[in-house]
């Protein structure tokens, strides 16, 4: 079998993200109480008026039910009974009892996955009842359905993340924020608009929601930190500056082009995150490189310090020894200072004997048949062993085994056999006493 490719990022080795990450699938989760007792022939009766009340079990206790809660029993029909619940729904809307509102309210999320129609209109009105009850539950009725219904109500969103009154403010901000993570398209629209008001209040929290789809939310997400960072408001910028670090994983040119907008920002928490921001691109980087150096020069002593803290992951030991070198020149700072020693330190030149003679080469090994050949001279090949007072232990080198004796000649005879030449007194051993010399004849 033919194994799967899976594209995978050289410098990392981790899987590359080709495609579009699935949404989270946001459901409605019904709510259990009393009312589930209430046996289904009884629930529509029931919710329409029809009948005062219904006694049930639950729970080892008998319950007595009234329409409030036979409109919140609604939540359980499904298929052809759906249109009868959401017709009796549409008259609970209307009913002047104040609890069976705040149960229809209730309701609501359940049969608008069934059946929606006209039931956001419905919790548009609601928002503005005259009982209190009433208009929180249509606010907490509004942050459940807002995730999963985004543009049914993108409209009343957009009014209630503006509204005056804390507890419909907060209902709206937390359904915006449940949006986060199934649309975050919508939440770009929004937060779009949101920048926008007068208001720095508003401001703020738009720009807080910047992180949370910084991964998911593409080019336009980019534009509005590029907004923010601009804000006049300084709480703006600085929440803003805190998605770069975010940013630069999975876009390192954009945050290092927004890094190097941060870094000359007035204020000095806006110039750490850009800092931070260029601590998480790629050390390969030329841009991110020019900007450190240029950090390490600021007149701000946070980004100063933090610039020099990154030398060590740019630069090799002599480029960065050089560089600490001139830094040192017009460094004040006691703590920088000591970081630059420790980058000019040179253990070879500057260490201790121990330190130098660690930084030395090893001798090369000396071969086995010189080795072999020193030895059978009486030589002693390598250092030779020293006592704990430092004086040279003498060995005596071992004796080389003993030859063995030469094997016993044959002795001569007493007696000796003479040819006729030495019997004749003739030898070729003479010497002529008067050589010949012609040279005078010639």
């Amino acid at each position: 079998m033919v194994r799967e490719y899976i594209a995978r990022d050289p410098r990392t080795g981790l899987p590359l993200n080709v495609g579009r990450s699935k949404k989270v699938d946001k459901k409605i989760v019904s709510e259990i109480g009393p009312w589930v007792s209430i046996p289904d022939a009884d629930v529509l009766p029931l919710a329409l008026g029809e009948i005062d009340g219904v006694q049930s079990r639950y729970l080892d206790k008998t319950h007595t039910h009234h329409q409030a809660a036979g409109v919140r029993a609604l939540g359980r029909f499904s298929g052809r009974l759906i249109h009868e619940a959401h017709a009796a729904l549409m008259l609970a809307f209307e009913q002047d009892d104040a609890d069976v509102r705040v149960a229809a309210l209730d309701v609501l999320p359940e049969i608008a996955v069934r059946k929606s129609n006209e039931l956001f209109d419905w919790l548009s009105v609601l928002l503005d009842d005259d009982d209190a009850n009433v208009r929180s539950a249509a606010s907490r009725c509004l942050a459940v359905t807002a995730p999963v219904f985004p543009s049914a109500v993108e409209t009343i969103l957009g009014n209630e993340l503006r509204s005056a009154h804390r507890q419909r403010f907060d209902a709206a901000w937390k359904g915006l924020n449940g949006l986060c993570e199934t649309w975050p398209e919508v939440v770009v629209h929004h937060v779009d608009t949101l920048l926008l008001e007068e208001d720095p209040k508003l401001r703020r929290k738009a720009a807080g929601l910047l992180r949370r789809i910084v991964q998911r939310g593409g080019s336009p997400v980019w534009d509005l930190i590029s907004w923010s960072l601009n804000d006049e408001d300084v709480e703006v910028r600085r929440i803003a500056a805190k998605t770069l670090p975010s940013l630069a994983k999975k876009e390192s040119r954009i945050a290092t082009a927004f890094a190097e907008r941060a870094m000359v920002d007035a204020d000095s928490k806006v110039r750490l995150s850009g800092i931070k921001a260029l601590q998480t691109v790629d050390t390969d980087h030329g841009r991110a490189r020019e900007l450190v150096v240029k950090g390490t020069k600021s007149t701000d002593l946070q980004v100063r310090k933090a610039c020099v803290d990154l030398l060590p992951r740019l630069f090799g030991e002599d480029i960065l020894r050089t560089m600490a070198a001139d830094l040192l020149k017009t460094e004040t700072d006691p703590n920088i200072i000591a970081s630059l020693n420790e980058m000019t330190f040179d253990a070879s030149i500057d260490g201790t004997e121990a330190q130098k003679n660690a930084q030395l080469a090893p001798a090369p090994a000396v071969p086995a048949i010189d080795r072999e050949i020193a030895e059978a001279h009486g030589k002693t090949v390598g250092l030779q062993p020293t006592r704990p007072d430092g004086s040279p232990v003498t060995e005596a080198l071992p004796k080389p085994p003993d030859e063995p004796a030469p094997a016993p000649q044959p002795t001569a005879g007493a007696y000796k056999a003479v040819s006729q030449d030495e019997m004749m007194g003739y030898t070729d051993d003479f010497d002529d006493e008067e050589p010949d010399d012609d040279d005078e004849y010639f």
